[in-house]
Formats: C-alpha cells, sequence, structure tokens
C-alpha cells in the first residue's frame, strides 16, 4: 500500500470536514432573536466558539479562510530564515504569533495577582503628553496627524518586551492593584481592583518625563467584517457630539488618518476607535505587536537610539505582502457570531428590561444592520446584534488614562461590543473586562463607568440583589 502524504489542499479540507462533522453536536434552533451575527451565526457554546467561519459561508470560500487562519495561527520567525513566507519577526516585538494575545480569537487578561510582576500579554502604548506652551516641528505635526500621538524619544509608540537576537528588548511591564471599596443599595459591599502600572527594566534610557503610558488587552476577535459593513450613515445617525437631545450621551466619531488614502477619516475599530478601518487595525498590529512591515507601515519599529535594531535584517519590504494580509483580513472578516443563549428564560427577559431602563443600551446599540459589501455578500445586508454604536463615549476619570489618541480624548473610549461575552470563560478562562482587563466580571465592569455611562451606573447601584442579577445574566446570555 503506497501511503501519500497529504497536500496543503488536503489539509485545509480535513480541517474543514472535521469543522462540519461536529457542528451537529453544537446545533440550536436558530431564530432571529439568537442570531447574534444574523446569517454568519453559527451555534457553539464550547471552547471554540470564536474559530469557526462565518455559518453562511460556502464550501469552497472557506478555503481562504483557512488560509488566513494559518498565517494568523502559526509563529512568525526572524530573518533570514528559510521560511520565507513567515519570516520578518521583530526585530523588536510583543509576540511570535497573533494567537498569543488572542486565543482562540479570544480576550487576553492581565495577571489576577496583587503581587508585582510582568504581565502578558498586554500592550503598553507610549506617548509624549502635549501642551505646556511647547511648540511644535514640522515632523512632530506630521507624526501627530498621521499616528495620533508624538512617541516617547526612546521607546515610540509601543514598548516591546521581547526581540530577537543580538537585539536588546525595551524593557518590562508590572503591575499592583489598588483595591476601591463601596456598597450596593441593599448594603451589599463589592470591591474593585485599580492597576497601577509601572515601566521596569527599561533598556534604552530613561523615559520622556512628560511620558503617558496605556495599557490595553487584546480584544475578542468575532464579528469584526459585519462591524467593517456597517454603513458610516447609520452610525451618524446616533452620534451627538453637542448632546443636543439633551439625553446627557454625547458619543462621536474618532477622527484618524487613512495611511492608504493620505486623509483624515472617521475611526471605527480599536479601544479609542482610533483605526480607520480592519486594514489599518491588522495592519497596525502586525506592525507594533509582532514587528512586521506592511505597505501601510514599512518602517520597522526601532526608534532613532536603538541602532541595533535599525541594523537587524529584515525579511523583505514589505514583511507581510499584500497576498498574505488579504487571505488573514479574510479570515478575521468571516469569523462567525455565536448565538445568544436562554433568549427565551425570564431573567433573562427581566434582565434585558433592566438592561434597557437604566439607559445601557443609549450606547450598546442592541441592533445594528450592515450594508453591501463588495467580494462578500456573506456580510451583505445582515441585521445583527453587536450592541454597540462603536462611538467614543466620555467615561468620566475612573477608567481615563490621560492620553489623547488621535481626536480622543484621555477619558473617552468606543464603546465595546458585547457579543460573545458571556462565552468568554469558556473560550479563554477568565471573565476580565475593560481596556485594560481591570474588571472581573461584568457587575465590576459596570461600577467602573463613569461620565456618560454615571446615571446607568447608578441605577444598577440602586437595583434589588435580583435585578443586578438579573441584568448580569442578560449581558452573559449575548
Amino acid at each position: 500500500m503506497i501511503s501519500r502524504k497529504p497536500t496543503s489542499r488536503g489539509k485545509w479540507q480535513l480541517a474543514l470536514c472535521l469543522s462540519l462533522c461536529s457542528s451537529a453536536s453544537w446545533s440550536l434552533a436558530a431564530s432571529a432573536t439568537t442570531q447574534s451575527g444574523g446569517e454568519t451565526t453559527v451555534y457553539d457554546q464550547g471552547r471554540n466558539a470564536f474559530t469557526h467561519p462565518a455559518a453562511n459561508l460556502s464550501f469552497l470560500r472557506q478555503e481562504d479562510f483557512f488560509i488566513g487562519s494559518a498565517f494568523f495561527k502559526k509563529p512568525w520567525v526572524s530573518s533570514p530564515a528559510s521560511t520565507t513566507a513567515r519570516d520578518g519577526l521583530g526585530p523588536l516585538f510583543n509576540a511570535r504569533t497573533c494567537l498569543a494575545c488572542h486565543a482562540r480569537n479570544g480576550r487576553s487578561q492581565p495577571s489576577m495577582q496583587r503581587e508585582q510582576q510582568t504581565v502578558l500579554p498586554l500592550t503598553a502604548n507610549l506617548s509624549i503628553q502635549l501642551g505646556n506652551g511647547k511648540s511644535l516641528s514640522k515632523t512632530d505635526l506630521a507624526t501627530l496627524q498621521q499616528f495620533g500621538s508624538l512617541p516617547e524619544p526612546n521607546y515610540g509608540h509601543q514598548l516591546q518586551p521581547d526581540s530577537v537576537g543580538g537585539v536588546q528588548a525595551e524593557g518590562k511591564l508590572s503591575l499592583r492593584y489598588r483595591t476601591i471599596q463601596g456598597q450596593y443599595a441593599d448594603g451589599e459591599a463589592w470591591r474593585l481592583q485599580q492597576p497601577q502600572w509601572q515601566l521596569t527594566e527599561l533598556s534604552y534610557g530613561d523615559l520622556h518625563p512628560d511620558t503617558q503610558l496605556s495599557v490595553r488587552v487584546a480584544p475578542a476577535l468575532i464579528g469584526m467584517g459585519l462591524l467593517a459593513a456597517i454603513p458610516h450613515s447609520h452610525l451618524a445617525q446616533a452620534a451627538d457630539p453637542q448632546d443636543q437631545d439633551g439625553d446627557g450621551i454625547s458619543g462621536r466619531f474618532n477622527q484618524v488618518w487613512n495611511h492608504h488614502t493620505q486623509e483624515i477619516v472617521p475611526g471605527r475599530f480599536g479601544w479609542k476607535a482610533n483605526q480607520a478601518d480592519l486594514v489599518h487595525q491588522t495592519a497596525s498590529a502586525f506592525h507594533n505587536d509582532l514587528g512586521i512591515s506592511s505597505t501601510l507601515f514599512p518602517q520597522q519599529n526601532c526608534s532613532h537610539t536603538q541602532t541595533t535594531c535599525q541594523q537587524a535584517p529584515d525579511g523583505g519590504q514589505p514583511e507581510i505582502t499584500g497576498a498574505i494580509l488579504d487571505k488573514v483580513l479574510f479570515y478575521l472578516k468571516t469569523l462567525g457570531v455565536p448565538a445568544r443563549r436562554d433568549t427565551d428564560d425570564p431573567e433573562v427577559l427581566h434582565g434585558e428590561r433592566l438592561f434597557k431602563r437604566a439607559g445601557c443600551a443609549a450606547c450598546h446599540t442592541p441592533v445594528q444592520h450592515t450594508g453591501d459589501v463588495p467580494g462578500l455578500p456573506e456580510l451583505s445586508q445582515q441585521t445583527i446584534q453587536p450592541f454597540t454604536d462603536l462611538l467614543l463615549h466620555d467615561m468620566g476619570s475612573g477608567l481615563a488614562d490621560h492620553r489623547t489618541d488621535f481626536a480622543a480624548s484621555g477619558q473617552e473610549w468606543r464603546t465595546p461590543p458585547l457579543w460573545g461575552i458571556g462565552l468568554l470563560e469558556t473560550v479563554n478562562g477568565h471573565t476580565r473586562l475593560l481596556h485594560d482587563g481591570r474588571a472581573r466580571n461584568v457587575a465590576e465592569a459596570i461600577l467602573w463607568h463613569g461620565g456618560e455611562a454615571g446615571a446607568a451606573r447608578d441605577q444598577f447601584i440602586q437595583m434589588t440583589a435580583d435585578e443586578r442579577a438579573a441584568l448580569v445574566r442578560f449581558i452573559n446570555s449575548l
């Protein structure tokens, strides 16, 4: 009997077969209520709930999905290397693979320990505070326009805790928590953890005295293609920068630089809506987190003081080709969104009413509609339930990172989608929420809300224990 080595095409077909064959074990009755992602919705409630292709993606179209998945999952290597399609890692980087931060396409988390220690996978964004009467050079103004902030002179826009051979890593990020205590109206106590971040073991000199630091966790990746497919005109209807209707909610767009068209456009992706589109979000992650250059970000992420970094060999120009980046983008765009669960449960229905009554839906918009997406009919004309308006909102001083990002102030954050939030513990083994993972669960995340969301938080505090449990149960059903 002659054995043959499976071809790459055979491998993806086998993976696809296993995916389809296992689908029977997690199939639920579909309805408009459960279909968070419209016709893209998948019905897995297990550890791989965030990893499936959109349910309406045809068998033939899934080939590109699995090719993109392979480049997303497998490690990149430093140059020079025989693996020319995957070389170019670094010279400075945070991770070797996208999965290091997005395990099973879910969320990363900070350490849950109180003792000071290095915590990964996180990103430490750096910039220089503006103001103080300082004038900016033409170079600084151009940098500010294109990247939203001025880089720290020695370490750039993001601290890189790892490096290739012969290049010294930049430093480490450490964490302590400070406890904040309070109680609900019924007397039940709560305790919040406020993170205290510190940069240690810095290799390239002291930080600029006006350095600003903002730490971010990696968000879940499901439904990004659907979010990109919502027409701008639909989102603009909810924007109210001057709060002209007087409801206390004044969502607005960030204004960011499009490196492709060379113009300022509304931002949509990222914790501060600081990326123009999914192409920018993905190419920026390759550049900042893996040290992989692209046509959008062609330079190595080395500061002017890092000579060994500048002299390190690269993996080509660009290091990720347009063809490979397109495959990764297709994978991210066509990830299926898990269905809502327990939608007819009385407690969940009660929690939904409380969610709306408290005003949470003013920013966490339950329903959106996608437009026509060229080349992606699967994402077109879908009614979806992301629970976000994708706008910036002032969340108060408690969540402020005191760092501007394009037009976003230190207190403004983009409303994060809530779909899939109740599966986070199953997929990633934790329930840490908010931009830096400080909230240990949904209730703590609500308690951290301030600013425009302060009234909704106060209503949550006034609820009875049963009402709070119902509201949390509803959010975890999404």
